[in-house]
């Protein structure tokens, strides 16, 4: 649950303040499964994401300083939480020296409203 403005025209009404619920998906790709038949450990990659949305939850995203002069889409969040997760990789042991090559980040806010940012490692 976040708030936050979208401020250019292009965006109509959500230029003004308003609210935001959202489910996130990450998913780890890989070319071959470890010896134990995993991507990741679903346990280190739950924390990696709770992590990364720990500062973004019931928070004025307008508000943090890390996005100032940052218009932030449904987009731009998920290549935020893209970021935080290829890091992840790098330092919290999720897919064990480099064997993840790819990573998909998606926020879904309804049926009908999602986005999504995906991308190699």
């Amino acid at each position: 649950m976040i708030a936050h403005s979208l401020p250019s025209p292009v965006f109509g009404p959500a230029q003004g303040v308003h609210g935001a619920t959202f489910i996130v998906d990450a998913a780890f790709y890989t070319e071959d499964l470890d010896e134990n038949g995993l991507v990741v450990d679903i346990g280190l990659a739950t924390e990696a994401l709770s992590e990364a949305l720990a500062p973004l939850r019931y928070s004025n995203l307008d508000a943090v300083p890390a996005f100032k002069g940052k218009i932030t889409t449904t987009e731009f969040l998920c290549h935020h939480i893209w970021t935080l997760l290829r890091d992840a990789t790098k330092t919290k042991g999720l897919g064990d020296g480099g064997r993840v090559r790819k990573i998909r980040v998606m926020l879904h806010e309804s049926h009908v409203a999602r986005g999504w940012y995906e991308a190699d490692i």
